[in-house]
């Protein structure tokens, strides 16, 4: 896959059957993706993992289940980097605010952000044109 001027943009319902699809997307990206020189099965993994953790998240935390709400996200490969922009309807939070996981009691809140910022380089958030916007890079080289 050249890795110039391409851009995937996805609208979804917030229903979590579009899971699949989202990080098998990310994962073919992580694969094919010839300017990218480190181990292309791990960064397809981690895409996979990222995208599907984003998309789980907005939908949660959007109007889940509302077939009028919907959850747009835009995957950007540029030269040196992968941008997601997962874009959701819902009430927002403080991304620093997130307390780590309680890797202890093994309870699941905050494991997807705890595993995005673990994985990729750059992950905020901010509220742009009435949209939550978490935005995740990856950087190539």
């Amino acid at each position: 896959m050249c890795s110039s001027d391409i851009q995937v943009d996805l609208i979804i319902p917030t229903k979590t059957k579009y899971l699949d699809l989202i990080g098998s997307i990310g994962e073919r990206i992580g694969k094919d993706l010839e300017t990218f020189t480190g181990d292309r099965e791990a960064l397809a993994y981690h895409l996979n993992l990222v995208l599907t953790e984003a998309t789980i998240n907005a939908i949660k935390h959007a109007n889940y289940d509302n077939p009028e709400d919907t959850v747009r996200i835009v995957i950007q490969i540029q030269e040196n980097a992968v941008i997601i922009k997962v874009y959701d309807h819902g009430q927002g939070f403080d991304l620093e605010s997130v307390p780590l996981p309680d890797f202890e009691h093994l309870k699941e809140n905050g494991m997807g952000l705890f595993f995005i910022k673990s994985l990729m380089d750059s992950v905020t958030y901010t509220r742009q044109n009435g949209c939550n916007v978490l935005e995740i890079i990856k950087y190539l080289k």
